[in-house]
């Protein structure tokens, strides 16, 4: 079982924590990021930077067998992703600065650098609320955070993408936790209604919540975006947060819930977008690393029966896992994340991805650690149809 310390638990605390983690203090206004710079994104196309890594792949059969799949980067992508990474810097001040390090770099290679498969990489550095913060506030001890800080910065690195990079592609906007978060905000204020919007292709929201009308796929957070339901949609939203199918969001869970009447949170499930249960196509961490690559975890137990060595950073198993969008009587949607039966029990049915505080598993965080991993080879091939869709919409 995947063991965190109790920063590592507040990893989406950067969007659903309450005010006493974001006091603010009278200061001078921060300078502002300039995007020109290289140095202030982590990812852009065709440099070596932290989307340049090694991404191939084993896939393990039920049998226990295993094959080598080398991934392989669009050499000519027809559209752009833009990201924006969740809470993982370790910096001891209220607000990340804008170097580098192993945490930011670890997050791109579990996260993002994939979509390189279907888009031209943008991910940019941003003075995030940091874990240092959100630690000190689960112990009563607030920090001054800036929560605007990174917002802020995220619309600047926006900006300059739209005015020096995109020259009129299409653009999927991607982000987990406080990245999602983020976004959401972005798209609120910059994008919904505005011309910019036929320039999204779509918006992929992981462990966060957006809010939605029930029944419904347009309104609530978003006035003119809807929710995805089919792959050749475009200019829409897919958001989800995801829980084993054996332990459903409790009554005290972090993700599901809505904040209004007559709202509920948005649950769109990658792996069969227009409703029911999809078959996943995860890309799993070879060994225990997930988003929190900083945290202290066990040795992890081997992928096939008798072990076979996996050399690769990433495991594909194909026909193990399903997902499907659930609803619980209190009115909490989530992803239901199922774990499929091998008899034969040559490849193990068991993975990493709680978060667990003292040998105890947090089940109101749910899947939080790999939401993204679950279903990121679904969320690839759903990009590589809307692309084309949005190809034939733009001529």
């Amino acid at each position: 079982m995947f063991k965190l310390t109790l920063a590592w638990a507040a990893l989406a605390v950067g969007v659903l924590a309450g005010p006493e983690l974001h006091a603010q203090t009278a200061a001078p206004a921060p300078v502002r990021n300039d995007y020109a710079d290289p140095r202030t994104w982590l990812c852009k196309p065709g440099r070596q930077d932290a989307c340049a890594i090694d991404l191939n792949s084993t896939i393990i059969a039920a049998d226990g067998s295993t094959r080598l799949h080398p991934f392989k980067a669009d050499p000519r992508p027809s559209i752009d992703c833009f990201y924006v990474y969740p809470t993982v810097s370790n910096d001891p001040t209220p607000n990340s600065d804008m170097n580098p390090g192993p945490e930011e770099l670890s997050v791109i290679k579990q996260q993002f650098a994939r979509y390189a498969a279907v888009c031209r990489p943008f991910a940019p550095m941003y003075r995030q609320v940091t874990l240092t913060a959100l630690k000190a506030g689960m112990l009563g001890k607030p920090m001054a955070v800036d929560r605007a800080l990174g917002l802020n910065d995220v619309k600047d690195a926006w900006t300059y993408y739209l005015e020096h990079d995109n020259h009129g592609r299409g653009v999927v906007l991607i982000g987990h936790s406080q990245g999602s978060g983020v976004l959401i905000q972005l798209v609120k204020t910059e994008i919904d209604g505005k011309p910019v919007q036929a320039k999204i292709v779509s918006i992929i929201l992981g462990g966060a919540r957006l809010q939605v009308p029930v029944g419904k796929d347009v309104g609530g957070d978003f006035k003119s975006i809807p929710l995805c339901r089919s792959p050749d949609e475009l200019h829409c939203a897919i958001n989800f947060a995801s829980f084993r199918a054996d332990a459903p969001p409790p009554s005290d869970s972090l993700f599901g819930g809505a904040s209004g009447a007559g709202l509920e949170a948005a649950c769109v499930n990658p792996a069969a977008l227009g409703g029911g249960r999809g078959s996943l196509h995860a890309y799993l961490a070879s060994g225990a690393e997930t988003i929190a690559a900083g945290a202290d975890a066990e040795t992890p137990r081997a992928w096939t029966d008798p072990p076979t060595p996996i050399t690769t950073p990433f495991v594909e198993v194909p026909g193990m896992l399903s997902s499907e969008c659930s609803k619980d009587a209190s009115g909490k949607t989530y992803l239901s994340i199922i774990t499929n039966p091998n008899p034969g029990g040559k490849r193990t049915s068991e993975y990493v991805g709680d978060v667990v505080i003292g040998g105890k598993v947090q089940r109101n965080w749910g899947l939080h650690l790999i939401d993204m991993n679950l279903a990121m080879g679904n969320l690839i091939d759903d990009i590589r149809l809307e692309a084309a869709a949005y190809a034939r919409s733009a001529h």
